[in-house]
């Protein structure tokens, strides 16, 4: 279709590159876009693109992304635990300031025609507009107002942004205990020489350090000074001695938006105020833009807004729902963090990259060998013997207590623990968990498809924390490599392969 007249609701990354995107695509467009706050106006710090979403916006629009990446820091990651560091390359990652972000593509959808107009909050209902794409953010008015079917569920942990006024020389994943329990940071580096600096913890360790009272008296345009000031002593390793810079920072907990129906009418959703995942995955703003090439290219093919917006739907609901998934498993795995500190920061870190089940063991081991030949060894593997990765993880002898196993399918007579959940850490985990305990080991075993895996893997991890009793999974075959990862990132220590049901 060719629309005379599109409305943008929200200036952010989403909103300005779809309406730059659908100028260029039809020049002839009346194309607008409608932010409430100013041209200068942003919160947060530094934003992520990492190579594949740089990979779409190139063949989407190779002018845009030349000069975010001019504009952007590349920068590698590390896990630091105990005074010990694992680094992992990334070939094309980089950083960008969010206000950088929001400048350069302010001006190529300006350099495209867009009008923009700042200072102004608008609603769907008042705009005169063929097509109205609802870009406003993970508290979208628009989404609110109905018909789409919006849910939001709330996490159970508590994060908080800010930032520093120097560059980090890489991006950085470290905890620190303290008095009143774990606070973690994931921190990068961005253009303009400074660093976003997010903090996480657990509701336990945010009440102990008084942090719901701080919560309570901060103001919606204020930051936690108490929380800040307190930081900059916990992370005062990573900051070189350098304060935390607040902007509106305040302690949260994560909301993932989920909808029924993407559109309405001649309204469409895009990025948060459709979907959100978790940071923990870096996908807010990689989800937002990618929206915005599938929906101009809807636009372009479709016949008319309802058709556009149904393959618009149909093209990207997968891949966020899949992305969501994803988040989720992340997301929980970052709320339980604490738990794991007892592994070598090198199996930490394999823990790490295998916490979704999106990065294939043998893949992280090509990339970053000297990291998983560090994990392999603090793991008990010799060395000696078969090149196959996975086969050496299954094949690792297990000291237990008094017990000895040759290796990681030596499953002695043990209790089953049927597992059929979504959340491990739900009441129904927790039941589970309780049932486990005293026992001399459980096997847990469940349904055969891979999420069901990676959820028993989750749980089997723990039992084996909270309880320290003998623990095993069961599994198909076909699942060998989730099997192994489970095992080197200590979430299981045997394995019972069986083959698949019929």
């Amino acid at each position: 279709m060719q629309p005379r007249r599109v409305a943008v609701l929200g200036g952010g990354p989403g909103g300005l590159y779809a309406a730059r995107l659908l100028k260029l695509a039809n020049p002839a467009c009346e194309v607008r876009v409608h932010e409430q706050g100013g041209a200068d106006t942003t919160f947060g710090f530094g934003v992520g693109l990492a190579a594949g979403t740089q990979r779409r916006l190139a063949a989407a629009d190779p002018d845009t992304l030349r000069e975010l990446v001019a504009t952007g820091l590349r920068h590698d990651s590390t896990m630091q635990v105990g005074g010990r560091v694992a680094r992992v390359r990334n070939d094309r990652l980089i950083g960008i300031a969010r206000t950088d972000l929001l400048a350069v593509l302010q001006r190529h959808a300006e350099k495209a025609g867009v009008e923009l107009g700042f200072g102004v909050r608008r609603s769907a209902a008042e705009l005169d507009a063929d097509v109205v794409i609802a870009a406003d953010g993970v508290s979208s008015a628009t989404r609110a107002s109905g018909g789409f079917g919006g849910r939001i569920e709330t996490g159970r942990g508590l994060y908080l942004w800010c930032g520093t006024d120097f560059p980090l020389d890489d991006a950085v994943f470290a905890p620190v205990e303290t008095e009143h329990g774990v606070f973690v940071t994931h921190a990068y580096p961005y253009s303009g020489g400074r660093s976003t600096f997010l903090v996480e913890t657990d509701e336990r360790t945010w009440r102990r350090a008084g942090f719901d009272a701080t919560t309570a008296a901060t103001g919606p345009e204020d930051s936690d000074q108490t929380s800040l000031r307190y930081l900059e002593q916990v992370f005062a390793g990573q900051l070189r001695g350098r304060p935390l810079i607040g902007n509106r920072t305040r302690w949260l907990r994560f909301r993932t938006v989920r909808c029924d129906r993407w559109s309405q009418g001649n309204t469409v959703l895009l990025g948060d105020a459709a979907h959100t995942a978790h940071f923990s995955v870096g996908s807010g703003t990689k989800l937002a833009m990618e929206d915005a090439i599938a929906l101009v290219d809807a636009l372009r093919e479709a016949p008319d807004a309802g058709t556009a917006f149904d393959r618009y739907e149909a093209a990207r609901r997968p891949w966020v729902e899949r992305l969501q998934e994803l988040a989720r498993r992340s997301q929980l795995w970052w709320e339980s963090f604490p738990s794991r500190l007892g592994l070598p920061v090198e199996r930490l870190m394999v823990a790490y990259m295998s916490r979704a089940g999106n990065v294939p063991l043998d893949r992280f081991a090509r990339t970053s060998p000297d990291v998983v030949g560090a994990a392999l060894r603090q793991y008990g593997d010799d060395g000696p013997g078969t090149d196959d990765l996975v086969d050496r993880i299954i094949g690792t002898p297990l000291v237990h207590g008094a017990r000895s196993f040759p290796d990681r399918t030596a499953v002695p007579a043990l209790p089953r623990l049927h597992a059929d959940l979504h959340d491990p850490w739900s009441p129904e985990g927790d039941a589970l968990v309780a049932r486990a305990r005293g026992t001399d080991g459980v096997l847990i075993t469940g349904p055969d498809d891979r999420p069901a895996l990676l959820t028993r893997l989750d749980l089997a991890e723990r039992v084996r924390c909270e309880t320290g009793v003998l623990t095993a999974v069961q599994g198909t075959a076909g699942l060998r490599d989730d099997l192994a990862a489970g095992l080197i990132s200590g979430r299981t220590d045997l394995v019972a392969l069986t083959e698949e049901s019929a």
